[in-house]
C-alpha cells in the first residue's frame, strides 16, 4: 500500500497529528480516540516529547479508514488487524468487501425503482415485495398460520387494518428501523452490557414502541410475551441467532427488564 505523503514533507519519515489528519480526511479527535482505545498508536516521539506517526502507522490507519468505510465496527478492525495478515490481504478483503455492497446495493436499487413505481398509485405492497424486502421472514404459509393462531384477537384485528394501507415505502421504512433496533440489541451484547442494562433496555423499548406504533396497541406486558415466543419459537430464535449467536435469550431477557423497569 502506497502512503501519501504530505505536500512538501517528501524527506519526512514521520507525521504529526495534525498533517495525518490533513492527509487521510480523518479529524484530530479520531485519531486522539483511535490512540486512546489502542486501535492506532503513534509509533515515535518528537525531541520535545509529542507523539509522532511513522510509515507504518498510515499504512495502518489507511487501512483502518477503509474498513470504517465499509462500516465495520472498531472492535472488528481491530480483530482483523490484529490477525497477521499483511497489507495485500488486507486489500483483498476490502476489496471482495466493496463487491459484495456493489452487488447489495444494485438490488436495493432495483428494490427502490420498484417502490417508486408503486408509490405514486399508492398501492399496498404485494405478498412479491414483502419477500423481497424481508425474504425468508416474510411466506404466505407462515401468514396462513399466523392468522390461524392469532386472528381471533385484538392485536391481530388492529395490525391488518393498520397493516392493509402499507406501501412498499412503508414496509421498508419498517425494515430499516427493524435493523436498526437489531443493530442496537447487537452492538450492546457484543459490548459487554448485560440484558438488564440501559443500553439493551432502549433498544428493547425501541421494540416495543415500534409494534405499538406500527403494528397493534402493545403492552409492557405484551412484550414480555412477545419476548417469551422469541426462544419458544424455533423460526424467531434462529431470526435473532443468525445475527448474533445468543441473541433471542438475550433480547428475551432485555425485554423483561424494560417490562420491569416501566412497572416500577
Amino acid at each position: 500500500m502506497t502512503v501519501t505523503r504530505p505536500q512538501g514533507t517528501h524527506e519526512m519519515t514521520t507525521w504529526t497529528v495534525g498533517q495525518v489528519a490533513d492527509v487521510l480526511g480523518v479529524t484530530v479527535r479520531t485519531l486522539h480516540h483511535y490512540d486512546e482505545i489502542g486501535l492506532l498508536t503513534p509509533s515515535d516521539r518528537s525531541p520535545a516529547g509529542y507523539r509522532l506517526y511513522t510509515e507504518a502507522d498510515l499504512v495502518r490507519l489507511q487501512q483502518i479508514v477503509v474498513y470504517r468505510r465499509l462500516e465495520l465496527p472498531l472492535e472488528q478492525i481491530r480483530a482483523l488487524l490484529a490477525d497477521g495478515a499483511d497489507a495485500r490481504d488486507h486489500l483483498r478483503r476490502q476489496r471482495e468487501a466493496v463487491l459484495t455492497r456493489l452487488g447489495e446495493l444494485r438490488e436495493l436499487v432495483t428494490a427502490i425503482d420498484r417502490a417508486l413505481e408503486r408509490e405514486m398509485s399508492q398501492q399496498p405492497a404485494t405478498h412479491a415485495e414483502m419477500r423481497e424486502l424481508f425474504g425468508d421472514g416474510f411466506s404466505d404459509e407462515y401468514q396462513e398460520e399466523a392468522q390461524q393462531r392469532w386472528g381471533g384477537t385484538e392485536a391481530w384485528k388492529q395490525s391488518a387494518a393498520r397493516t392493509a394501507r402499507y406501501t412498499k415505502a412503508d414496509w421498508e421504512a419498517i425494515k430499516a428501523e427493524t435493523d436498526a433496533i437489531n443493530d442496537a440489541f447487537v452492538a450492546a451484547k457484543r459490548s459487554g452490557a448485560e440484558a438488564t442494562s440501559e443500553a439493551a433496555m432502549d433498544a428493547a423499548e425501541r421494540a416495543r414502541a415500534q409494534i405499538d406504533d406500527r403494528f397493534y396497541e402493545c403492552s409492557h406486558d405484551f412484550h414480555r410475551s412477545l419476548g417469551d415466543l422469541y426462544i419458544s419459537d424455533p423460526r424467531f430464535t434462529k431470526t435473532y441467532e443468525d445475527l448474533e449467536p445468543g441473541l433471542a435469550h438475550y433480547v428475551r431477557d432485555a425485554i423483561h427488564a424494560n417490562a420491569d423497569r416501566h412497572r416500577a
